[in-house]
């Protein structure tokens, strides 16, 4: 079954983020940023049933000089979802950055809830909150910037460790696994245990007025070796399987060696590990440009990959084994990519203005070998032709 996918223009609005609330709904974050280009920053949330066509079902503007939605991420019990938004320059020089912000999602309208601090900036800083992720219970939230990792309690928002500080390397993902949290850096994985909490409050710490200690650090992974002459490589990506706390999977972006050709690949490889022994268990590469966003599917059947050649891509997260390849996907990279909760769907938005929607068929974990059996089946016949036709001329 060939896979379906079409894209969706979105006419003055750049898309930043996603996340999907139900097997149908999905909110993009997007706009113009800080800049004064005249494009306003908003949430909108989309219904599709399919690929073909997409609904608004509701859109929020936010305030002027306030920042585009960077990163969105979908509680996944509650109707809810976290954003990391800057706040607008005014409020910033006066050392207030309402950064991490929690929206409802009910009865197809977006409606603010809370907010709070955790990125503190100064004129000289760009950061933003890059990275925003749940715990598989809902539990514990958390956000990033690009050198800055905070760990909250949800829904209370109140720090459940001291904030993680890190002075070599920035921040590109966190993923959470029942007992532990990894935080993916350029240069390294540092994994970290979660706070161990008898009484299941994991905000006493803060209402009895003591600061919460720091998390403890327990595993420090290094850059792995990937194939090839590459000059370096660092962590873009890091992902738990939803089922298996033992497998995690990783996107190296590669650095090319220094020769005098323009255009060396920049190589990017998809990598599973054993969080056992931490030892690299399977790569492979899937593109010659870097990765610029990576998803695993709730079933964990699945990986996907937008790639800074326009790709988007998906393949068996058991295998590695490419599945879909959708070249120029977008007329920009993507910025963001999502399946949806049963795994049926796949969004891509990028900042070109459009988002595309994927339907993943049942079969298609199958669909690269029974293509390769077909193939191998057409090569048969034709040699079995040939050779029949080569004894029949030798008879004469």
């Amino acid at each position: 079954m060939r896979t379906k996918h079409t894209s969706h223009s979105l006419p003055s609005f750049p898309v930043y983020s996603s996340a999907f609330v139900s097997p149908t709904d999905f909110v993009l974050g997007g706009g113009g940023g800080q800049s004064k280009t005249g494009i306003k920053n908003k949430l909108r949330l989309y219904h599709a049933e399919g690929d073909k066509a997409i609904t608004l079902l509701h859109e929020l503007e936010l305030a002027a000089g306030e920042d585009a939605p960077m990163s969105i991420a979908a509680h996944p019990q509650r109707e809810e979802i976290v954003c990391g938004i800057n706040s607008a320059q005014a409020a910033l020089e006066g050392g207030d950055n309402e950064n991490c912000r929690v929206y409802e999602v009910k009865e197809n309208k977006i409606s603010p809830s809370k907010t709070c601090s955790t990125l503190r900036l100064n004129d000289a800083d760009d950061d933003y909150q890059r990275v925003t992720v749940f715990s598989p219970d809902g539990r514990y939230l958390a956000v990033a910037g690009t050198h800055d990792l905070s760990v909250l309690d949800y829904p209370s928002l109140n720090p459940v460790a001291a904030p993680i500080h890190l002075d070599k390397g920035e921040i590109f993902d966190a993923s959470f696994s029942p007992q532990t949290l990894v935080v993916a850096s350029t240069v390294n994985l540092f994994v970290y245990a979660l706070p161990a909490d008898e009484d299941g409050d994991a905000s006493d710490g803060k209402k009895k007025g003591v600061e919460p200690a720091a998390l403890e650090l327990l595993q420090t992974i290094d850059r792995p070796d990937l194939p090839g002459k590459d000059a370096g490589s660092s962590f873009r990506a890091a992902r738990f399987h939803p089922h298996d706390e033992k497998v995690l999977y990783t996107v190296m972006n590669t650095v090319p060696p220094r020769t005098r050709t323009k255009s060396s690949p920049r190589r990017s490889f998809i990598c599973r590990w054993d969080t056992e022994t931490w030892k690299m268990t399977k790569t492979r590469q899937v593109s010659d440009r870097q990765v610029t966003c990576f998803d695993v599917s709730a079933d964990g059947k699945l990986l996907a990959y937008g790639s800074s050649d326009l790709t988007v891509g998906v393949v068996d997260a058991q295998t590695l084994a490419p599945l879909l390849n959708i070249l120029k996907a977008h007329d920009f990279p993507p910025t963001t990519l999502r399946f949806n909760p049963t795994s049926d769907k796949l969004i891509s938005g990028s900042a070109d203005n459009t988002v595309r929607i994927v339907t993943i068929p049942p079969n298609i974990n199958s669909t690269s070998w029974s293509t390769w059996i077909l193939v191998i089946v057409a090569l048969l016949v034709a040699l079995f032709a040939f050779l029949a036709q080569q004894m029949h001329q030798s008879a004469y």
